[in-house]
């Protein structure tokens, strides 16, 4: 595969949302399901997603650190990171990160009660897209 800079994956991912995240549990037994960094973003080699501490996908972040991110677009872009996931429950990084339509999950804002953010930072991103593909190291 050939390699390609973080700046390519970057312009690639721009205008993605949805992903599915997929962890694994103390089996290792895989686990997906729909996440969304929150809207367009300029993409750093790190992914942010909200959640609730009580969730299953943090608790298995917390015992198995592993973490796959597999996009798709319609015009048939396919993107899979893979990485390392950290919750993050500091304050100031929520404001940060926080956008208006996380509301109707998270009613209180950043002080909603149990109110995270998942870090995955990604080791290796791949992309497919019609002729092209390319592969990020970090």
């Amino acid at each position: 595969m050939k390699k390609a800079s973080l700046k390519t994956i970057a312009e690639r991912m721009k205008n993605l949302d949805f992903c599915m995240m997929v962890t694994q549990d103390e089996k290792q037994v895989s686990h997906s399901r729909p996440m969304s960094n929150n809207g367009k973003v300029e993409y750093d080699g790190d992914s942010w997603f909200f959640s609730y501490e009580d969730s299953h996908k943090v608790d298995q972040i917390m015992k198995n650190h592993h973490v796959n991110l597999i996009y798709q677009t319609d015009d048939m872009l396919f993107i899979e990171c893979t990485g390392t996931g950290e919750i993050i429950k500091d304050k100031d990084t929520l404001k940060e990160k926080w956008v208006e339509d996380l509301d109707q999950w998270f009613p209180e804002g950043v002080d909603t009660p149990g109110i995270c953010l998942i870090k995955v930072h990604a080791s290796r991103v791949r992309f497919w897209h019609k002729e092209e593909e390319g592969e990020y190291t970090a």
